[in-house]
């Protein structure tokens, strides 16, 4: 069976966004409506920012003891991050996420730079979560041989 790729296994198919002056609750408040564990930030003429996400609102904003009603989501984000394209593999991606520390990535097709989403490690299915376990292992290996 061939491996799937990020927008095959994309769990939500549309982009949950706010603009970078929207405040850090408001942006929690889009996220609860669309059960979504991110937000994109995007500008007016539709260009990424930056994300944001739960891990974001708790270690930037709530042990930080920001107010969530007044923080702008521009001040929390994490700006220009790391995308991947469509065609990417599920493995692949999931092995960015172990060896970068995060859990989305959005997906930005490779010619228009179009925003279709976040991927996220939950939408990752075991086996594939497993081959890039394994393939984060052997990378280790390799650069402990190589020195």
């Amino acid at each position: 069976m061939p491996e799937r790729t990020v927008s095959q296994s994309m769990a939500q198919r549309h982009v949950v966004s706010v603009l970078p002056t929207a405040t850090v609750h408001a942006a929690a408040c889009v996220m609860t409506r669309t059960n979504s564990s991110s937000v994109l930030v995007i500008d007016a003429s539709n260009t990424m920012l930056g994300i944001v996400t739960e891990r974001d609102m708790i270690y930037r904003v709530l042990a930080k003891t920001l107010d969530p009603s007044s923080t702008p989501v521009s001040e929390v984000m994490t700006r220009s991050p790391h995308c991947v394209h469509p065609e990417t593999k599920v493995a692949d991606a999931v092995l960015i996420m172990i060896e970068r520390g995060f859990r989305h990535l959005p997906v930005l097709t490779a010619d228009t730079n179009k925003i279709l989403g976040v991927f996220c490690v939950r939408d990752a299915l075991p086996r594939e979560v497993n081959v890039a376990v394994n393939l984060a292992e052997f990378n280790e290996q390799v650069n402990d041989a190589l020195g």
